[in-house]
């Protein structure tokens, strides 16, 4: 499976780096430890630490894992996958199991790390062996009580279950900047084993070394001391997310590191952020992360010059519950004393009322969009989970929202990268790169991605030709090329330049993967092992390249290896129908009883109704047992997915033949007798000539 969206969407970051009015050049202010700020400022530190930004990410421990139940082994079923799911605890240490059916398929994790406040969810995360951090596919909910169910995206019979990793732009969001990482955007980098736990001061504050040692006001920044605009991106940074679905929703500059951003600059340096066209019914969505977004169309918002989010929250203390809405009430009184019923109650219970959010359905939060009157119906009703593809879901204009008029390439860019406007996006974003000829590769990559997306291979590999002419070491463009050229059935090409990539980054998985399957098929096994053990040790649970590598040992006769390979596959990925129909052709290789293929073809079916191959090799297991109609099915279901395969005319015909249906037998044999193989000519010729 080509991954070809996961490398480089949305690694575009910019030039220019701004900074922070009155203060020391950004270069010599650095992070410190959050508890050297403790010492001068005790009483806000106290209070801050039981806010959920400060709690938004942290260890598993028993001090924070107080919410599940432990006591009852807290099961989790999961009806879409067919899988279940089990909370463990083993002193004090944290484990979510999976398994399917009985205890097939059976995947044990330990929960390292918890990411989320729990004020209305929280998430899992397992740091791998290699230490990226992964999200767990079981959830807690505070809706009902506090409850169970899938991570946000996974109530799907084909979700990732612990594949998901946490990029940069998660960890973006729940967490002070871990020490020396600062990567590229959207990647899914490897972490510290020591990682800071929680959103620190220093996020709105900026770097406090200068200000620590000088303990002077001017030497860190006060975002009460900027001007509107710059103050609310403080907040904007991380609570302004137009929309999770696919879109996309913003772009961080080329050139600009994934944990770069610093209060006090304009945001805009930083990254650019898109939305929906008007007119295309999605003005009114209401997301997790809407709160910027719902409060900026706000006519509280629009008519005043000084209403932001400060204004209502103290960033230092929880305001949460009955006993804050007083100080909300007294804070809407500014604008509207006196009139009628505002001058007592509560205004944020029907004008910024609780609302069920679309993209994370077992979460509810207030919705900052004041209204006059609150939409009408249950608000809080349970809905059901949406799964939006890129390109499918919304085709239409990827519209700039901020800045109001950002730059003309990463408008172009935008219109491609999660591929909601292919088709007018291509060509305003080749003549946007024609016209500002930016020396990034970025903006070229994204155009040689859009062409592949839009199923122009030869387009797509011309333009990554080109990018590499400028950038000879670029990898995501040396790998998508030399899987294009694989692809192409160009494999000596393709190997040239995957060896490359493998040359600059070698323990890039993604790379090793392709570069193992371009290698087999050129007859290379050896060297294919070689790069699929390897891309298995980066990335341990990359069920593709278990598959790959047990078809290479397949075809090297490693019936056992084979076999444990292709097990590993399925237990990583249970819906993976390569793996099943790979397994199925090894066990009839090993001479396992017929059964158990036939389970793990008819699973692979299943999971993928149209894998011919699947349907021709369950037409050979019925064959051999002289359940000759089913047989004949089988290679029916084979021939109308591929008309055209000579294994499968041959089989179909000689089951039709076994039935007594002489004359379809014969058409399906002469069919047969075309193709190239010559065992396959043998054999058709063979049942014709034993046909009356």
């Amino acid at each position: 499976m080509v991954r070809l969206w996961a490398i480089g969407v949305i690694l575009v970051a910019g030039w220019g780096c701004g900074t922070a009015p009155k203060l020391p050049a950004i270069a010599a202010r650095t992070y410190v430890e959050t508890r050297q700020c403790d010492t001068c400022h005790k009483e806000i530190a106290a209070s801050y630490k039981q806010t959920g930004m400060a709690r938004a990410f942290y260890k598993a421990t028993p001090a924070t894992m107080t919410v599940e139940h432990w006591e009852r082994s807290p099961r989790f079923d999961h009806k879409p996958s067919n899988r279940s799911y089990q909370l463990l605890r083993r002193g004090d240490r944290y484990f979510l199991r999976r398994w399917q059916g009985t205890d097939s398929n059976m995947l044990e994790l330990e929960i390292h790390y918890v990411m989320g406040s729990g004020n209305a969810a929280r998430s899992y995360l397992h740091r791998t062996p290699q230490g990226r951090l992964a999200e767990l596919p079981v959830a807690w909910y505070a809706d009902a009580g506090g409850k169970l169910a899938m991570s946000p995206g996974y109530d799907r019979s084909d979700h990732q279950d612990h594949r998901r990793k946490i990029s940069t732009d998660c960890f973006f969001c729940h967490n002070a900047y871990p020490a020396a990482l600062d990567t590229k955007p959207a990647s899914e980098p490897v972490f510290a084993e020591s990682l800071p736990e929680g959103i620190d001061c220093q996020r709105c504050h900026g770097p406090g070394s200068v200000h620590v040692k000088s303990t002077k006001p001017a030497d860190i920044v006060n975002p009460k001391r900027l001007s509107r605009e710059r103050s609310l991106e403080v907040c904007m940074q991380c609570h302004l997310e137009t929309t999770s679905f696919p879109l996309p929703n913003s772009l961080v500059k080329v050139g600009r590191g994934a944990f770069s951003y610093q209060p006090g600059q304009p945001l805009s340096d930083f990254m650019t952020h898109f939305d929906h066209a008007k007119g295309s019914g999605r003005e009114g969505k209401f997301e997790i992360v809407s709160s910027v977004y719902r409060l900026r169309q706000s006519k509280c918002f629009t008519a005043s010059d000084k209403l932001q989010c400060t204004t209502c929250h103290d960033p230092h203390k929880v305001q949460r519950g009955p006993a804050a809405r007083p100080g909300f009430l007294k804070t809407c009184q500014g604008c509207h004393q006196g009139q009628g019923h505002f001058t007592k109650g509560d205004c944020v219970q029907c004008h910024m009322p609780k609302r069920r959010t679309e993209d994370v359905v077992h979460g509810v939060m207030t919705d900052h969009l004041i209204q006059r009157r609150p939409p009408p119906g249950n608000l809080t009703a349970p809905i059901a989970e949406r799964h939006e593809t890129p390109g499918k879901s919304y085709v239409g204009e990827v519209a700039p929202y901020y800045p109001a008029n950002p730059d003309e390439l990463y408008v172009a860019l935008a219109q491609v990268v999660q591929r909601s406007n292919l088709a007018a996006g291509i060509p305003r974003l080749a003549a946007a790169i024609q016209k500002h000829r930016p020396q990034e590769p970025q903006f070229a990559f994204g155009l040689a991605q859009a062409h592949a997306a839009a199923g122009k291979p030869n387009e797509a590999i011309a333009a990554y030709r080109e990018l590499l002419q400028a950038h000879p070491s670029y990898v995501p463009a040396l790998r998508n090329l030399g899987e294009l050229l694989h692809a192409a059935g160009q494999t000596n090409d393709a190997v040239l330049h995957l060896e490359k990539a493998r040359g600059l980054e070698p323990n890039n998985a993604g790379v090793l993967h392709a570069l193992g399957r371009a290698w087999r098929d050129q007859g290379k096994l050896a060297d294919a092992q070689t790069a699929l053990e390897e891309a298995i040790n980066q990335d341990p649970d990359f069920a593709d390249a278990h598959n790959s590598l047990g078809l290479v040992l397949l075809e090297r006769k490693d019936l056992a290896r084979a076999q444990a390979s292709l097990q590993e596959a399925i237990r990583q990925q249970p819906d993976l129908a390569e793996a099943h129909l790979n397994l199925a052709q090894a066990m009839l290789m090993a001479e396992a009883p017929p059964q158990q293929a036939q389970a793990e073809l008819e699973t692979a079916i299943r999971l993928n109704p149209r894998m011919a191959p699947a349907h021709e090799l369950l037409g050979l297991i019925h064959s051999a047992s002289g359940r000759w109609p089913l047989a004949a099915a089988s290679y029916r279901k084979a021939l109308e997915i591929t008309p055209d395969a000579p294994r499968a005319q041959l089989g179909l015909g000689s089951a039709l033949a076994a039935t007594g249906d002489r004359e379809a037998a014969r058409r399906y044999l002469n069919l047969a007798l075309r193709s190239p193989d010559p065992n396959i000519q043998a054999e058709a010729r063979d049942v014709l000539s034993q046909l009356p």
